[in-house]
């Protein structure tokens, strides 16, 4: 079958479009387009992002619904055409090997993952379908994943979508244009989806262009980041059992629902209290981002790390910002800083949203 991404990613290199030399998919930059702040003064916080560093898994059949509920750490049995959630992917011992948006379109069920991650998540998924009724397969090459954020979003979208102003926070609609999603805001600012077919994206960017600001990948990570929603990716599998990245809040996880790989372990911590261990938001001033998997020391305890960075990316103002899964006793009792004791000091701010008081 014809890699038909391929045509986008050819699209964008001819729109001026940079792309990473170890991850060839991700956009990096635009020619002409300042890294950030875009090109209008006027708005420039509203921003146009191809998210081709992200892919989709399909599930389809019968019984589909009924495996990935078995496997996924939310509801997908009770998932409205309507709407779409977050969910984990995780080891029998609890711990998470990916996180991913879920949605319904037609008779398939997407899971939007870091295509870093995709092959090898699929692998594992399809050891488990047995007799089921259901088939999973790689669709990144057959859609176009977008990104858009900031005032003049919902505006550019309203000539596919009329109802994108009135969406609230992962509700979704259809048109003829594909699937769009509202996603959670990033301080304040909203944050939409657009998942549609290569031809559409194609036709669309001209007139998107006209009010919205190309941006990199990098920049969804950030808004993502402000949003106080994580993505695991290569480096950080297996390091964090659901409640570490506040997946418990942030309602990655339906608690009612039946067995699926490590679910004791994620109940258990759940209903004993114990959550020790939380994600917050920090920054680095004037530091470029810090890689995901990246350890994190106190200065009260520096024979060990007492953490680790989850996500980050540039902002604007030269900071790096960053979502640390970290122990919140660390918080109490010195400073915390990144690679080492000795290293930068990280300034720990608010969430999007509140945490449970701790045990």
């Amino acid at each position: 079958m014809q890699d038909i991404t391929s045509d986008w990613i050819q699209f964008l290199a001819r729109q001026g479009a940079r792309f990473s030399a170890s991850a060839p998919s991700e956009v990096t930059g635009f020619e002409g387009v300042a890294e950030r702040g875009g090109e209008r003064g006027d708005d420039p916080g509203s921003e146009l992002i191809p998210l081709s560093d992200l892919g989709l898994i399909a599930a389809s059949g019968a019984e589909a619904a009924n495996f990935l509920h078995n496997q996924l750490t939310n509801d997908v049995l009770h998932l409205p055409e309507d709407q779409a959630r977050l969910a984990g992917y995780c080891t029998p011992k609890g711990r998470l090997l990916a996180t991913m948006l879920i949605w319904r379109s037609g008779d398939d069920i997407l899971l939007q993952l870091p295509r870093e991650i995709l092959p090898a998540i699929l692998k594992r998924l399809q050891m488990y379908l047995l007799r089921t009724k259901a088939s999973l397969r790689d669709v990144s090459a057959d859609t176009v994943l977008l990104g858009l954020t900031g005032p003049a979003a919902a505006a550019a979208l309203a000539p596919d979508f009329p109802a994108a102003a009135a969406l609230a926070p992962y509700a979704k609609c259809d048109s003829a244009a594909g699937s769009l999603m509202r996603l959670a805001d990033a301080n304040g600012v909203p944050c939409y989806l657009w998942q549609a077919s290569p031809e559409a994206a194609i036709a669309a960017w001209p007139r998107l262009r006209e009010t919205l600001t190309p941006a990199p990948a990098a920049a969804w990570r950030l808004a993502q980041i402000r949003a106080g929603i994580p993505q695991v990716v290569g480096a950080t599998q297996e390091l964090f059992v659901p409640q570490m990245l506040n997946y418990d809040v942030i309602e990655g996880i339906n608690f009612r629902k039946g067995c699926y790989p490590g679910q004791e372990i994620v109940a258990r911590s759940q209903y004993l209290g114990k959550q020790k261990r939380r994600m917050l938001a920090a920054t680095l001033p004037g530091l470029e981002a810090p890689a995901p998997g990246t350890e994190v020391f106190s200065s009260a305890d520096p024979g060990q790390p007492c953490g680790v960075i989850v996500n980050a990316a540039a902002a604007p103002d030269g900071r790096a910002e960053c979502l640390v899964e970290i122990k919140t006793a660390a918080l109490e009792q010195g400073t915390v800083h990144l690679d080492s004791a000795q290293g930068p000091a990280l300034v720990f701010g608010a969430l999007p949203y509140p945490l449970p008081e701790p045990a």
